[in-house]
């Protein structure tokens, strides 16, 4: 067999599923062995819709997404999809096509050290320089990418050691590491911490979800009594109706959940990373004492400096520090959970048009199921979708925040329904960010995936002037025109409707969801709503 035959073998027995890419000149030998693979190639039409998708595969799955280019140019336009999912820790692998080792050594048509390129963005940059190293390669790139806490593994295989006769050679044994039981000790410590408190506070990461701790999230915080925020990329750790649920922190500005961290004397963050949220906006003054349970040790921040470390498995530790810790003798938070849930519902019967945002996301939640996902674009109505939606289970809203690249939704949604064909999936997404990977609805025709797009369009960079007017009090250069979304859609051949009036959004996404094909719902969007959430928080008073 040849290093592609070896290659493709390997591939498959690290249990891959899907492939997402664009077949080349340089990586035309593993697209021939693709096709006697039980690995199903999805082709796109842009590398970085590829690498969006296997980005959100890896972060649904916990099984590394694979993204597939040829060298130069198609390894390029993957960075921003493999960027963003190494960020935000989602398992990738990325494998590009490259020039033969003949020809690396000098400038030559197309050649780029991909290897250094990715290094800056990986958990793990290497050369397939020879055939006979290949189940190294591709057993550690795997392994790397999906250990916690996971991220990008890159591989570049050179067209010449594709072609290359290899002999003797079998993948290797796919193995994982245990993640071991934090020393009693520090257990011990954080339960001596959390009964000593007056005003305990949950802050939950996206490590919960990765470790499948929400259960045990859930229970630790019912039996000690503690209210729980979670970062974005966290909503649905604990079910937003939960009576000890705040929702969800992360905005700039002050927002009410911010409330209860002014108030908190410990703040358990529990598989919480900086790059969620940055601990200068929630513990600006340095006085919290801090809880850090989480499998990696704390990253090393003026703002976030540990009292105490409970480095292991996050469901072993809640549960032995749970076991330990007395429980909290009131919720001290219901107040502040009240208001925030009285926030939610407050526009849930607002006639105005066009939309407010909060109403887009009220009649959204309305139609679908708790199980049911929305994948969240990057603009301004990310920023609402983070403080509005309320998920009721993990993983059921998808948003991109640690390098909050634009363009992931469409993608997205695609690989969300691959991975979960039984659920509604809807893709939420500004018409700046739609434009960008909207190309992709080829691919989900193609290939038969229904998902609903609902697009809010305002003609501008909507996040932007928002920045701007708050920075500058005046615009710049952040108007576009769109295109007419119906014949944009129809002319793909999916489906396309406009909201012409406030009743019309849910029945139009009831429709769409019965369309069982591709739909795109152009939503037209009141942005005046973002100044004046802005004017709102800036005159905050914390409820007592």
């Amino acid at each position: 067999m040849n290093g592609a035959e070896l290659f493709v073998r390997c591939l498959e027995n690290e249990d891959v599923e899907y492939i997402y890419g664009i077949p080349g000149e340089e990586n035309i030998a593993v697209m021939d062995v693709l096709l006697d693979s039980s690995i199903n190639f999805i082709t796109t039409r842009h590398e970085q819709g590829a690498a969006f998708m296997a980005d959100v595969q890896g972060r649904l799955s916990g099984k590394a997404g694979v993204c597939l280019s040829t060298l130069g140019p198609g390894a390029t336009n993957l960075i921003t999809g493999f960027a963003d999912a190494n960020m935000d820790h989602a398992p990738i692998v990325g494998i590009a096509g490259q020039g033969a080792t003949t020809r690396l050594h000098k400038e030559s048509h197309q050649i780029l050290d991909l290897v250094n390129l990715f290094e800056p963005i990986s958990k793990y940059s290497t050369q397939a320089r020879e055939p006979e190293i290949i189940p190294e390669v591709i057993r550690k790139a795997f392994k790397v990418s999906q250990a916690e806490k996971p991220g990008g593994c890159f591989i570049d295989l050179p067209e010449n050691i594709a072609g290359a006769e290899v002999s003797g050679k079998e993948p290797l044994k796919v193995q994982s590491a245990r993640q071991p039981t934090p020393p009693e000790s520090k257990m011990i410590q954080a339960a001596e911490l959390i009964s000593n408190a007056r005003f305990p506070l949950i802050m939950a990461g996206n490590g919960v979800i990765r470790g499948k701790a929400s259960e045990d999230l859930i229970a630790f915080a019912e039996k000690l009594n503690i209210p729980v925020a979670t970062t974005f990329m966290a909503k649905g750790a604990i079910p937003f109706s939960h009576e000890l649920s705040l929702g969800a922190v992360g905005l700039q500005a002050s927002d009410y959940v911010s409330c209860g961290f002014d108030r908190a004397d410990v703040v358990i963050c529990v598989g919480y990373d900086i790059v969620e949220y940055r601990p200068e906006l929630w513990n600006h003054d340095k006085e919290s004492r801090l809880i850090h349970i989480d499998p990696s040790a704390a990253e090393v921040d003026e703002y976030y400096i540990v009292e105490c470390g409970v480095i292991g498995n996050i469901s072993r530790a809640l549960n032995g520090i749970s076991e330990r810790a007395t429980p909290n003798q009131e919720n001290n938070a219901q107040h502040l959970r009240q208001t925030i849930v009285d926030v939610i519902s407050a526009d849930a019967d607002s006639q105005s048009f066009p939309l407010k945002p909060q109403k887009i996301l009220w009649d959204i939640r309305q139609v679908l199921n708790p199980d049911d996902i929305v994948i969240s674009d990057v603009g301004a109505h990310k920023m609402w979708i983070a403080r509005m939606y309320q998920a009721e289970k993990p993983n059921t809203c998808i948003i991109s925040n640690g390098f909050a690249s634009m363009g992931i939704a469409v993608p997205g949604a695609l690989a969300a329904k691959l991975e979960h064909p039984e659920k509604t999936i809807v893709a939420v997404t500004g018409d700046a960010g739609f434009m960008m990977n909207s190309q992709e609805i080829e691919t989900a025709l193609r290939i038969g995936t229904a998902i609903v797009i609902i697009i809010w369009t305002d003609a501008q960079y909507g996040l932007i002037r928002w920045h701007q007017m708050r920075t500058f009090g005046r615009p710049s250069h952040i108007d576009f025109n769109n295109p007419d979304f119906i014949k944009y859609a129809e002319s793909f051949g999916a489906k396309g409707y406009r909201i012409e009036s406030v009743s019309d959004l849910v029945p139009t996404i009831k429709k769409a969801i019965m369309d069982d094909t591709v739909v795109i719902i152009d939503c037209p969007v009141d942005y005046s709503e973002n100044m004046k959430l802005t004017e709102k928080l800036g005159e905050l008073v914390c409820p007592i």
